[in-house]
């Protein structure tokens, strides 16, 4: 990056107009901070995000996956885990502090970054106090890549075990299609029922996908 005008270095780019100023490959670059002979920082950045589908992608793959990446050893795997770390962190921080339902995007952003690109289905619940704020996030299940098996007896323990008040259930879509099928609307319904019984409201099912969200509260499926 030595080459390139001061202005145009991403790290100067940053301070002085601030990170919402860089593209993708800019703040990647940053993170990198090397590239390989014969191929600039810059083009390392861009060639991963290609290969990836974007920085979501990149940050969401798996370690096997950017272990066969050339040029990024461990340290700089490791640093990407630690920004979705970071990421992962800050917004369930914002969903402790306030109700969920004053944040409704924070507890959207959170999923995705939580499930958006698992390779197998997952099943998880936010487990919600008396105000509506952020308890617990808890992956409860996990399938394969069409289906998984979910036990309202367990979900129900956990409530108890946690004091909730309140739950959002969230299950992932690998096929990428965050559309409800039939039976997430079954699951959604007996789950509602389970929870009932000991006094905790599901406010909302949210099923998570590369393509986007899809909120069953949103379509007025509960």
């Amino acid at each position: 990056m030595k080459d390139l005008p001061a202005d145009a270095r991403p790290r100067e780019k940053l301070l002085e107009r601030g990170p919402q100023a860089l593209a993708d490959a800019e703040l990647l670059a940053l993170l990198l901070r090397t590239g390989l002979p014969g191929q600039g920082v810059l083009q390392l950045a861009q060639s991963m995000l290609d290969r990836f589908g974007g920085l979501d992608g990149l940050l969401h793959a798996e370690p096997r996956a950017l272990a066969d990446v050339k040029g990024l050893g461990p340290a700089k795997r490791a640093e990407l885990a630690a920004v979705m770390e970071i990421a992962r962190r800050c917004l369930a921080a914002r969903l402790a502090d306030a109700p969920v339902f004053g944040s409704p995007q924070a507890v959207k952003d959170y999923l995705r970054l939580q499930l958006a690109n698992r390779p197998h289905e997952v099943f998880a619940v936010l487990f919600l106090d008396a105000r509506h704020r952020l308890l617990a996030f808890e992956e409860l299940f996990r399938g394969t890549l069409t289906q998984t098996s979910v036990y309202p007896r367990e979900v129900v323990k956990r409530a108890l075990a946690l004091n909730a008040s309140a739950a959002i259930l969230a299950h992932n879509h690998p096929s990428g299609v965050a559309e409800p099928s039939r039976s997430d609307e079954w699951l959604t319904q007996q789950l509602k029922s389970a929870l009932k019984l000991v006094d905790v409201t599901v406010v909302d099912h949210i099923v998570v996908a590369r393509s986007g969200l899809v909120s069953f509260a949103e379509r007025g499926l509960l």
